[in-house]
């Protein structure tokens, strides 16, 4: 009976005894390393997707190219500048928390000069048109044909996003602390994006449209910064990925 005397038992309402403490430090220390561990491993795991931000440094951009405006107005880039080459395709959204659909629906399919400040982040580029009249010029002329390629029929997981603040307008610009911002965004008109990590011909981001390739209805908002699936097609247009997206196929998780 001697011996059971010295064998520590621990009770809940009284201090744990000496040798227990002991013990029950290592096993904390030993759990909260594992956990320290599985986090920086998670973190390395996550493909880097490049500093978002406005490049103020880079002065105010004039390109020119075709203008398509479904299911978000972008601009297919035929005469660039230094910073933004020939052939690149442009998400495109108006000073705060607006689009610029009401400026350009006249000009779908056109030749166009557009004036503004880029955002970037990892391959997302946007040029934030300037106010005023002289920031969107209809030139003459046909402007290059691009094409569009169909890659088919795709079920993605992932997270509906305001595209102006992804591309870096807002830090963070994904998850639930950035919802309510987001869907002001998408409100005014900035473009949604469809953020996964299964890669579609070597991208992560889509411009998200209707199934019909048409701006999506209002009912999306509910699940904008939410882990969801869609269904849909994907095309290239240029160097654009759309996803055209059944939203009858939205599934939350």
């Amino acid at each position: 009976m001697a011996g059971d005397k010295k064998t520590p038992f621990f009770v809940g309402y009284l201090p744990a005894p000496a040798d227990l403490k002991i013990f029950l430090v290592a096993v904390s220390a030993f759990l909260v390393g594992c956990f320290c561990a599985l986090s920086l491993a998670i973190g390395i795991g996550q493909d880097d997707p490049g500093a978002g931000e406005f490049k103020w440094s880079w002065g105010t951009q004039t390109v020119s190219g075709r203008l398509e405006i479904r299911p978000y107005p972008i601009l297919h880039v035929s005469n660039g500048t230094d910073r933004i080459p020939a052939g690149q395709t442009l998400l495109l959204s108006g000073v705060g928390k607006k689009g610029v659909q009401p400026r350009v629906n006249e000009l779908n399919g056109g030749f166009v000069q557009l004036k503004g400040i880029v955002l970037k982040r990892g391959d997302i580029d946007m040029l934030q048109v300037d106010d005023g009249k002289e920031a969107i010029v209809a030139l003459d002329g046909v402007p290059p044909a691009v094409q569009t390629v169909d890659l088919g029929r795709w079920r993605l997981t992932g997270e509906i996003c305001d595209g102006k603040c992804l591309a870096g307008a807002m830090r963070p610009g994904t998850g639930l602390s950035h919802r309510a911002c987001a869907n002001l965004c998408l409100i005014g008109g900035a473009p949604p994006v469809f953020v996964t990590r299964e890669a579609v011909d070597g991208q992560t981001f889509f411009l998200l449209g209707d199934a019909a390739g048409n701006p999506l209805s209002g009912t999306y908002l509910a699940h904008v910064a939410k882990l969801v699936s869609l269904e849909g097609n994907v095309e290239r247009r240029g160097r654009m990925l759309v996803f055209r997206a059944n939203l009858e196929t939205l599934k939350v998780f």
